[in-house]
């Protein structure tokens, strides 16, 4: 594909010769002489000086003497549009497997593609266009939308609701049991009825072994465009707010509210019966036991502004030097009969 019609269809602005041939997409460390790449963090700015692809989406008003350009407000969607162009994906074909089993009260919409040891069990009903690969199960009464695709293994649990467009990569688990137990006297454990249900609103994407858990009473909710990375755990109860990203192995503990575009980054843990604010962005590993404000950014544990806990752990390091010098100090102090 020549680079002008490229630029014209990812919607970028041609600086270089407009008929140079492409035809992939790689890495900036990858590209070979007819790939596309891109530079969107300018940490990597050497290696795009130094890589070998056709041409470079960047950002407008960076400067790479020699190398043919294609501009961008976002390269890195601009990137995404790029793949899609050279690498699409294929649906398959339109059918029921014979080993589907497929209960006589489900509705499924037009031109489905189940696939092998599917289960769909009564009163279900999905929309058009959906995808179940190999040994999906959906349980009585949930009620899915259009355009679903499921990956082998997942797993929708009665009465869940799912919007359209949502996909579920493999091993997720939708709607399962909250973890609720009461202590009795002899200090065992009797399970609390997991009655309520899980909304997934359209857009979503879960992915791989990921669990989102049903309410003890009422709604976990999983709100419009939300993505949740692999290894995510949300509690009965919670509610994720629209556009938010979960990254791998993030932690909600029960009731937990998280805003719109807010960043949960990897291994974050959430107590529960709390809520994070709007546009927020808790960094990696930290651990959240109180309300965070919206628009802030926090880390470490107890999570604190993000400024601070760098100065903190700046001088976590040196703790062992800085006692040793207060001791010291101290021991100077006390010879000499003065107050610390």
């Amino acid at each position: 594909m020549k680079l002008s019609e490229v630029a014209s269809r990812i919607h970028c602005k041609l600086q270089s010769p407009a008929d140079v041939e492409v035809t992939g997409v790689a890495s900036l460390e990858e590209a070979g002489p007819q790939d596309l790449t891109f530079l969107s963090n300018p940490k990597y700015y050497r290696k795009a000086q130094q890589t070998q692809a056709a041409a470079i989406i960047v950002s407008e008003g960076v400067e790479l003497t020699g190398r043919p350009l294609l501009l961008s407000e976002n390269p890195y969607l601009a990137f995404a549009h790029a793949l899609e162009l050279f690498y699409s994906t294929s649906r398959p074909t339109p059918g029921i497997h014979p080993t589907a089993i497929i209960a006589s009260t489900a509705s499924i919409g037009q031109n489905p593609s189940i696939g092998p040891y599917v289960v769909i069990e009564d009163h279900v009903k999905i929309g058009d266009d959906c995808v179940l690969k190999s040994f999906v199960a959906i349980y009585r009464g949930a009620q899915i939308g259009d355009r679903f695709l499921a990956h082998s293994h997942s797993v929708v649990r009665e009465n869940v609701q799912i919007g359209h467009d949502v996909t579920l990569q493999n091993g997720v688990v939708v709607g399962g049991d909250g973890f609720g137990f009461a202590k009795q006297a002899d200090e065992s454990y009797y399970k609390i009825l997991q009655t309520g249900t899980v909304v997934i609103e359209d857009g979503v994407e879960i992915q791989a072994n990921s669990c989102i858990d049903r309410a003890s009473v009422g709604v976990t909710r999983i709100r419009r465009g939300a993505k949740i990375d692999n290894l995510v755990q949300v509690g009965h109860g919670c509610e994720v707010g629209e556009n938010t990203l979960l990254c791998g192995q993030v932690g909600l503990a029960g009731s937990t509210r998280v805003g719109r575009n807010v960043i949960l980054a990897g291994q974050v843990g959430v107590a529960g019966h709390l809520t994070i604010g709007d546009r927020a962005i808790v960094s990696s590993q930290s651990g959240v036991p109180n309300d965070v404000a919206p628009g802030s950014v926090v880390s470490g544990y107890p999570a604190i502004e993000n400024s601070l806990w760098l100065k903190c752990a700046a001088i976590y390091a040196r703790l062992p030097e800085i006692y040793s010098t207060l001791r010291k100090i101290r021991n100077y102090l006390n010879k000499s009969g003065a107050d610390l």
